[in-house]
């Protein structure tokens, strides 16, 4: 026989409804000063970031020279600006009043580059995700999504994006510790733009060796019927069949074999001086389940 609920009871479940967790849009822990993101663990070498930088001294030229502040940031330079002084050096060859600037969430990590610094060509300070109130024209955000989860990282995109001077870029992506191997994100204001692929081509048996440093928008993704999966599986064979190639050396295979995926339909982005440099672009349109 069922029983009517006494008052007692209705409370309890009243206090038990109300008690349960509420799913939230996610958040960017912050600092004291509003600094958004998370500490990251620092690691970094000279020269990890090249690749990146080659790709934006080569590719980003022209909305460099065009800007109307030349600002740059380099968000989470780790417990070394070792890689921001490389960048502030790679691109003054582009636009000689280029100003860099260095961010990152902690305040020892801060005091510890300023001594590098050379304002206004080169400074640091403290800041995450929302760029210190900054408008940059570009930021480049190396190996700081590794460890959110993937709504996270998609909302520091947003605010990231937010941030942008008309017409800047924002640059995120990861890549391994001697910077051989590096995929990276390139997103304007209205959103992702493009996909690249970058390697040391004499380090890695096949193309899809690089699905490890897919940025996190995209590595949890790298499965069967997805199209990240497609488009390495695809790689890998274009790959396979410029073994040919391999007599020219690996980065003329590499050339080949992004060719061939051009060919075959992929909107492959650049031309061979980009792919004999170890690099291959695609539209984000080649990676986005929702197309």
């Amino acid at each position: 026989m069922l029983r009517r609920p006494t008052g007692s009871s209705v409370r309890a479940n009243r206090v038990a409804v109300l008690s349960r967790p509420v799913k939230r849009p996610p958040r960017l822990a912050a600092g004291r000063a509003r600094a958004l993101g998370l500490t990251t663990r620092g690691t970094t070498h000279p020269n990890r970031l090249r690749r990146v930088d080659r790709w934006l001294a080569g590719t980003q030229s022209a909305r460099l020279r065009d800007a109307v502040d030349p600002l740059v940031v380099d968000l989470g330079f780790g417990a070394s600006p070792v890689t921001t002084v490389e960048l502030a050096d790679r691109l003054r060859d582009v636009r000689r009043d280029v100003r860099v600037l260095g961010l990152e969430i902690d305040p020892d990590r801060v005091a510890a580059a300023r001594r590098y610094a050379d304002p206004p060509r080169l400074d640091f300070g403290r800041g995450g995700f929302e760029l210190a109130g900054r408008r940059p024209v570009l930021v480049r955000a190396l190996n700081v999504l590794r460890q959110y989860d993937e709504a996270a990282a998609a909302e520091a995109w947003r605010v990231m994006r937010g941030q942008l001077a008309p017409g800047g870029l924002l640059v995120e992506g990861t890549c391994d510790e001697l910077g051989r191997r590096a995929c990276w994100v390139a997103l304007d204001v209205t959103g992702p733009l493009t996909l690249t692929l970058s390697a040391r081509v004499g380090s890695i048996e096949r193309p899809s060796d690089l699905a490890e440093r897919l940025p996190k928008a995209l590595i949890h993704r790298n499965v069967p019927d997805e199209p990240v999966h497609a488009l390495l599986t695809a790689f890998d064979r274009a790959w396979a069949a410029s073994a040919t190639h391999s007599a020219f050396g690996p980065r003329q295979r590499w050339a080949a074999a992004v060719e061939r995926l051009a060919d075959s339909g992929w909107p492959v982005v650049g031309g061979r001086s980009r792919w004999r440099l170890g690099e291959m672009t695609v539209r984000w349109s080649a990676v986005d389940r929702r197309g």
